[in-house]
């Protein structure tokens, strides 16, 4: 039997495509910098909440979903859905969390790079992970089918 049958089968692990956003939007930044932020704004200290707020997201998605009895992991089959905690409001929280940890390093190192990678990383997070975590195969259906 296929260990990867009850998977998601995304086309990249989310935490790997976080990395090489944050890497692309850095060595981008050191190729060709675009600050974006005026020189009197405390960029590092409002990133740097904006990146907190992002992390506490983040780590109480992982607790909600792993005391639910379910699993974090992309390569590991869901379990159960989980309704409580920041699923209450979103089905993917810990995505929403990367997105902000991104926007906040953005904002910390005043990077419009890293801003910029929030459009592939958003893309890919949703063809690439969420669709194939919620349809199996990657394809978006009409409403009547799911």
């Amino acid at each position: 039997m296929d260990d990867t049958a009850d998977t998601a089968q995304v086309i990249i692990r989310p935490p790997l495509a976080w990395g090489l956003a944050v890497i692309a939007g850095l060595a981008l930044n050191w190729l060709v910098p675009l600050p974006f932020l005026p020189v009197d704004v405390p960029a590092g200290w409002l990133g740097a909440m904006v990146f907190v707020l992002a992390l506490a997201l983040v780590a109480w998605a992982i607790v909600t979903i792993t005391r639910a009895g379910s699993n974090v992991p992309t390569n590991l089959p869901t379990t159960t859905i989980v309704e409580s905690g920041p699923y209450r409001f979103t089905r993917n929280p810990i995505y929403i969390g990367w997105f902000l940890g991104l926007i906040g390093l953005a904002i910390a190192f005043a990077n419009l790079w890293l801003l910029i990678m929030l459009v592939p990383f958003a893309l890919l997070i949703r063809y690439g992970v969420v669709a194939r975590e919620e349809f199996g195969d990657g394809c978006v259906r009409p409403k009547s089918e799911r």
